[in-house]
């Protein structure tokens, strides 16, 4: 199933990401390689629903993580954009490292300990790729 307008292709082979996971990588991938520029306009989730042939559930599923992700932001009934690079990653990402360094400092870390546990954790997140 492929989309025209987003070039979004979801594969129904044995051992794929669920739908949703793949929608939200290739958005995300397009979105931050510049492919999809900031503000562009994304389908609304029943249009994309209905032109990838999947439930409006599996596509308002990937665009929530994609918000949450700060990589779309919702405009109410203006629709949904892809929002501006970097920003919200950017702000996603201080609010993570904010509470788990609250977090590492509540469990009585020290500061090399809890920059050791985040360094092994990113290093084998982005070893896994995806």
């Amino acid at each position: 199933m492929t989309s025209t307008n987003l070039k979004i292709t979801i594969s129904g082979a044995t051992g794929s990401a669920a739908p949703y996971e793949q929608l939200r990588a290739q958005i995300a991938d397009r979105a931050r390689s510049g492919r999809l520029p900031a503000g562009f306009k994304l389908p609304t989730v029943r249009g994309l629903a209905e032109e990838l042939g999947l439930a409006a559930n599996t596509v308002a599923k990937a665009y929530r993580a994609l918000e949450a992700d700060g990589v779309i932001e919702t405009r109410g009934r203006n629709g949904t954009f892809v929002a501006a690079a970097g920003e919200g990653a950017s702000r996603e990402a201080a609010a993570a490292a904010q509470a788990f360094a609250e977090r590492a400092h509540r469990l009585g870390l020290t500061e090399p300990e809890a920059v050791a546990a985040a360094a092994d954790a990113l290093r084998a997140r982005y070893a896994a790729g995806g």
